[in-house]
């Protein structure tokens, strides 16, 4: 029998099933630093470098003179001013900054949306998701690998509908990247909650107990001792995670676990870069200015942004 390339629920918290018995798993989602560098100006402007190119882009920067680096920098301005007014603005670099850092989210989908958008209209219905992704699989109904995947296709089904904003079954670029990296959208959120809930809950009463918690996390596995760091999640259970001390954590409780209202790195770069970059100090920057200050953005390093700025302009 011939299977598809399966997604098996195409959510990255779903790798957490394969972490070996004493290991952690990770179900909390946090924003990666925008670079292994130390942030400090007054040594290199490294870190800016990887912050607002992406660190791989940036590496490959050196190969271009000051002067072509200007250049480029200028262009990719032009594509950083989304709404085409001369000015880039705090939110419109912010963005930028993200889809640098993000890079591989969109190229994941520009793989999965060749595979998928079969009549090649520039839509992902429904059915083609379906057929493309289950169709082998549920024309048997005994998997050799004991895999459930007609529940599997319910909870895709009901995640693919959530990420399609105007219902009509038909999933835009946009629609199909928060379909396949939920933890990404704001608005899709509440479904990621949601299916962490259902994994770990294993007695169905819509809610995570400690021993649940846990059981997500470790398996024991004959070991007669807990790793310390098991005894400390029970800690962090009972102190911070069930806030109001019922032994359980409900919906909110377990959003405020898995999805934390971290610093948003992206938005602290990119009021950097304005405050270093705007002569006039009006809170916005004109080509000029940045390009004025291209050490900062990206010193005398440059790349090619070809294939880069033509994804950002799909997105």
């Amino acid at each position: 029998m011939r299977f598809p390339r399966l997604l098996l629920c195409v959510a990255v918290w779903a790798l957490c099933g394969s972490a070996k018995p004493t290991e952690r798993k990770e179900r909390v989602v946090r924003e990666a630093p925008l670079s292994a560098r130390e942030h400090d100006d007054a040594q290199s402007f490294d870190y800016d470098h990887d912050a607002f190119l992406g660190a791989d882009e940036a590496k490959s920067f050196d190969q271009l003179t000051p002067e072509e680096s200007k250049e480029r920098l200028g262009k990719i301005v032009g594509k950083i001013d989304e709404d085409g007014d001369g000015f880039v603005t705090v939110e419109e670099l912010k963005a930028w900054i993200k889809f640098a850092q993000k890079r591989w989210i969109y190229e994941d989908v520009e793989r999965q949306w060749k595979g998928h958008d079969l009549n090649e209209d520039g839509l992902v219905s429904w059915e083609e998701y379906k057929n493309a992704t289950y169709g082998y699989i549920l024309d048997d109904p005994d998997p050799d690998d004991g895999f459930n995947y007609k529940q599997m296709m319910v909870r895709d089904e009901r995640r693919f509908k959530m990420a399609d904003k105007d219902g009509d079954l038909a999933a835009t670029k946009e629609e199909f990247t928060a379909f396949l990296h939920p933890e990404e959208y704001d608005y899709m959120k509440d479904i990621v909650v949601q299916e962490t809930m259902e994994d770990i809950d294993k007695n169905g009463d819509g809610f995570i107990d400690l021993e649940e918690y846990i059981g997500d996390m470790y398996s024991q596995d004959g070991d007669a001792d807990e790793p310390e760091w098991v005894k400390t999640e029970r800690e962090q259970f009972v102190e911070f995670r069930d806030k109001n001390r019922d032994g359980k954590m409900d919906k909110e409780e377990t959003k405020d676990w898995i999805l934390p209202s971290d610093y948003d790195h992206a938005e602290a770069e990119a009021r950097h870069l304005v405050y270093e970059s705007d002569q006039d100090k009006d809170g916005k920057l004109t080509r000029e200015e940045i390009v004025d200050k291209s050490d900062l953005f990206v010193g005398s390093q440059a790349t090619d942004f070809g294939e880069a700025l033509v994804r950002h302009d799909e997105f």
